[in-house]
């Protein structure tokens, strides 16, 4: 009886077209249509009821004492733009977290997608693709919504919304990078616990950062949130030539750790797939 010949490992032909980075970017979108109503309050009613409780309930009170502490400007024109990068934040980052944990250990549709000719990278820029994209739909709704309510001092609040997608960025995409390498949400209850949450109320957005504690205040330039906020700010108020230094600094931490991330993402993808 002849012996049966030995399996042959066949290599399944990966070719880098552009075509399978749209098809992954596609996927991303084509799953979202399925379950954005789990999203809704998250991304967009919870910061209209931040908007609507500090913006206006508290800064009813703030603006009775003046306005110098926001710059001559009322209180909710001062949080508005701020309060549009940290949900774009918020929101960008938890892009990075379930959706990667699922791709990678619950569902496996990262490793479905890698059955086909898709690479590692179009894989992984499916999925930052669509993060950005997310971080654009929030920003855009978001800062129509602050001109409805009377919050934008100037036309210059539309670029809180690039601003707010690149912070988003900066924080998706080393974040999804670490995700990828979890198995459960331990990780991910730490990190907003002890990172988005804390950044979140201590990064400027509510007050400015020169009423903390002089130890505390120059934490914040290792930061994204803070870079993205403090931007946004002087966009939307108009005080941005005012320290154009200043804000070329932001513009350049924001995208080194937003392409820093990125380089992780890519590389973690790869890897994790190769598995």
């Amino acid at each position: 009886m002849a012996a049966s010949a030995a399996p042959v490992d066949i290599a399944v032909p990966r070719p880098r077209a552009a075509a399978g980075y749209v098809a992954a970017y596609e996927h991303q979108i084509l799953l979202y249509l399925r379950n954005w109503r789990g999203s809704l309050f998250s991304n967009f009613a919870q910061p209209v009821l931040f908007l609507l409780a500090m913006g206006v309930g508290l800064g009813a009170y703030v603006d009775k004492g003046g306005a110098n502490a926001t710059g001559g400007v009322s209180y909710l024109q001062f949080l508005a733009p701020a309060l549009l990068v940290s949900s774009v934040m918020q929101g960008s980052a938890g892009e990075g977290t379930f959706p990667v944990l699922a791709g990678f250990h619950w569902v496996r549709r990262y490793y479905a997608q890698y059955a086909t000719p898709l690479t590692p990278e179009a894989i992984a820029f499916g999925q930052l693709a669509w993060n950005a994209t997310h971080a654009l739909m929030v920003g855009s709704i978001f800062c129509v919504i602050v001109v409805l309510f009377g919050a934008a001092a100037t036309p210059g609040i539309i670029w809180s919304v690039p601003i707010g997608v690149i912070t988003g960025i900066a924080f998706s995409a080393p974040i999804a990078a670490f995700m990828s390498t979890q198995r459960d949400t331990m990780a991910w209850n730490n990190i907003w616990r002890f990172g988005i949450t804390p950044l979140f109320l201590f990064s400027g957005t509510f007050f400015p950062i020169d009423r903390l504690p002089e130890l505390i205040r120059p934490v914040a330039w290792l930061l994204p949130i803070w870079h993205g906020v403090d931007l946004a700010r002087s966009a939307a108020l108009g005080t941005i030539g005012d320290a154009p230094l200043l804000a070329v600094a932001h513009v350049v931490i924001l995208l080194a750790v937003a392409a820093a991330g990125t380089w992780a993402m890519f590389v973690m993808f790869r890897r994790q797939l190769a598995k």
